[in-house]
């Protein structure tokens, strides 16, 4: 029997969207993968590296399972229920979690880390990574692209022009060479997304806050509804996000 719209929206409103994994959509949403594997190789740094910082870790899932950490380890966080869930998985594992505003300073001394990674993270203060980056320390990242997901954000909140145009690898890397960092590598991707009933589209606006700022269900029921009635036409909806990898070094 097919599900109605209120109760597959009652559902997606009543889950939790603590941490920053995604298996509440699994079945019912996909997501293309960058070809990089981010994890594999944050793995392979950390297995390089002696002091490290994970900034903006989230839940600290990524982090836990990239399969290496550093005889010193930190990570930053600044959502309270992501604080909670990534000290329960990371303090195992002899990382210290760190309470932590996204905006600048960093809460770390000069020249303290080799390596400093993240994986989406919300703000970048590239001087700031090169202040804690040790000489020929490296930064090495996944970031959210430019025009990401903009077919569902334009949905709900029309033309966005000005956003179209921030997050581009290019006036990352320009920043970080600002900052006197060495751009080692960039690249980037546009993946495909498919959102399969309505209830996902309400759980990952909610988890994913900055598609649609504020968003509710109730601000959003009419939008909700025509966006119901299209999945159920089309089968699907269909977005893309989009990825960039930049790692950058410290000259020595």
């Amino acid at each position: 029997m097919e599900r109605t719209f209120d109760s597959l929206v009652a559902e997606a409103e009543a889950a939790s969207v603590d941490g920053w994994e995604f298996s509440w959509l699994d079945g019912r949403a996909t997501e293309q993968r960058p070809s990089w594997g981010y994890q594999r190789l944050l793995g392979e740094r950390l297995a390089r590296a002696t002091a490290a910082l994970d900034i903006e870790t989230g839940g600290g899932e990524v982090l836990a399972g990239a399969g290496a950490i550093p005889p010193t380890m930190a990570a930053t966080e600044s959502w309270p229920p992501n604080l909670a869930k990534a000290t329960a998985v990371l303090h195992p594992l002899g990382v210290v979690v760190v309470a932590a505003s996204d905006e600048p300073p960093l809460p770390f001394a000069d020249n303290a880390f080799d390596l400093v990674s993240s994986r989406h993270p919300s703000t970048v203060s590239w001087p700031d990574i090169a202040r804690v980056l040790v000489p020929g320390g490296t930064y090495l990242a996944q970031h959210v692209g430019h025009e990401s997901v903009f077919e569902l954000a334009e949905f709900f909140l029309g033309p966005q022009p000005e956003a179209r145009r921030s997050r581009h690898p290019d006036t990352a890397a320009s920043e970080a060479c600002a900052a006197g960092l060495e751009i080692m590598d960039l690249r980037f991707e546009r993946l495909r997304m498919e959102f399969f009933d309505i209830g996902t589209v309400v759980y990952f606006l909610r988890k994913v806050i900055w598609i649609v700022p504020g968003f509710t269900v109730d601000a959003y029921r009419d939008r909700l509804r025509d966006l119901d009635r299209h999945i159920r036409a089309e089968g699907s909806f269909v977005a893309h996000s989009t990825r960039f990898l930049i790692e950058a070094r410290k000259p020595d």
